[in-house]
């Protein structure tokens, strides 16, 4: 078997299902299996899932064990030669993974490879491609000169921000959310280590990947959409403490007691500082979307499908008056829309992605056909926008 794709989810059915009808049709000219290992989620996703994914190997944790050691589970059961860790709050174009698997094949030093990532709005996440964490690099992203200084090889050298991020390199970290490695890479360094219970895990497998004698490639041409806010609740102050201590482990584990100590010194005074911002932050954002509505207003929504697919998608949101166009060429000459809806069936995601990278102004909600959700995020730092039966 070439694929076995593997998806930890935690309380996220809708994006979920959303995540494997992308993954079902990228998978189509693949000998591939997909394997989802869900820890111990309290909204139902199994009892959801599994009758609208036959084909899908299912498997239930009696508790939550953290991202690596459930991942490390389903790796037990994988047949792949390649072995994809991909999230479940992710929509893949057709093409992604029979693109990484020929650059992992036709480059023997490859030990893995990841893809460029887009947001819900259609913002690179610089998180796609990053370099191993340090005293200095970590202090200047807590602190927010990285995102005040996006393009500085000094302000922002955790997240490459230098780098093109339409270009391929070889890199030091990619990002769980999509993480391709080579089965005889990991049977080598055994897999996650199991005491990051969340964030920092993919890191450290970076790190042991290349101690091993292989590279790690980030391939800018291909692009999925990781919506993200759903899964990490970014101004969530436990989130910044949670993310740094587990930066803290991997400091200590790979670079000995004197980086460590000042690591740990860096970290404690950022921490402060990143945890009064955080606090600004959700108190505006909490007044922002207060005031737009942004997330619920379906009053501007443009349904774009065929029209078998625009019934489908007012027959869901319980309306009759959305209008809709069977095509993505004359979006534009709706001047009064500002969020669409897409539903996968005619339109491929390929060119899906492509328009919402190139179209920054519209709210986005995604609908595979056949599906019986609708899923959708307009920031990274929110929870996201979920619509079901």
């Amino acid at each position: 078997m070439d694929l076995s794709v593997i998806i930890v989810n935690y309380n996220v059915k809708y994006f979920l299902e959303q995540c494997l009808c992308s993954v079902q049709k990228a998978i189509t000219n693949i000998d591939a299996e997909i394997i989802v290992i869900d820890n111990h989620s309290n909204d139902g996703s199994l009892a959801y899932l599994r009758p609208l994914f036959p084909s899908v190997i299912f498997l239930a944790n009696e508790k939550n064990v953290g991202f690596g050691k459930a991942n490390n589970i389903a790796l037990l059961q994988a047949k792949g030669d390649f072995i994809l860790f991909l999230n479940p709050d992710t929509i893949v174009n057709e093409s992604c993974f029979t693109q990484c698997i020929s650059f992992l094949k036709n480059n023997a030093n490859a030990g893995a490879a990841g893809v460029r990532m887009i947001d819900g709005s259609g913002k690179f996440l610089p998180e796609s491609k990053r370099s191993f964490p340090s005293p200095l690099s970590s202090f200047y992203k807590l602190i927010g000169l990285a995102s005040l200084f996006p393009s500085s090889k000094r302000f922002n050298h955790y997240a490459l921000g230098h780098l093109d991020e339409n270009k391929t390199y070889e890199i030091d970290v990619l990002a769980g959310a999509f993480l391709m490695i080579k089965k005889e890479v990991l049977e080598k360094v055994k897999g996650f280590d199991e005491s990051f219970f969340m964030y920092g895990e993919d890191i450290d497998l970076s790190f042991r990947i290349q101690q091993v004698g292989y590279k790690i490639f980030y391939l800018g041409e291909t692009t999925i959409i990781h919506f993200k806010g759903e899964s990490a609740k970014k101004q969530n102050i436990n989130y910044v403490r949670m993310f740094y201590a587990a930066m803290d482990i991997f400091v200590r584990k790979h670079y000995g007691a004197i980086i460590s100590f000042f690591f740990s010194m860096f970290i404690r005074l950022a921490i402060a500082i990143r945890t009064l911002t955080s606090l600004f932050q959700r108190i505006f954002l909490k007044i922002s979307f207060s005031k737009t509505g942004a997330e619920n207003d379906f009053s501007q929504s443009l349904i774009v499908g065929s029209s078998e697919e625009q019934k489908e998608i007012n027959n869901l949101l319980q309306k009759n008056t959305l209008s809709g166009i069977d095509s993505l060429q004359n979006i534009n000459q709706f001047h009064a829309i500002r969020k669409l809806i897409f539903c996968i069936g005619d339109l491929s995601y390929s060119e899906i992605i492509h328009f919402v990278q190139s179209n920054p102004d519209y709210r986005f909600r995604f609908h595979a056909k056949g599906s019986k959700s609708i899923v959708g995020s307009d920031s990274k730092k929110g929870s996201g926008e979920t619509i079901a039966v």
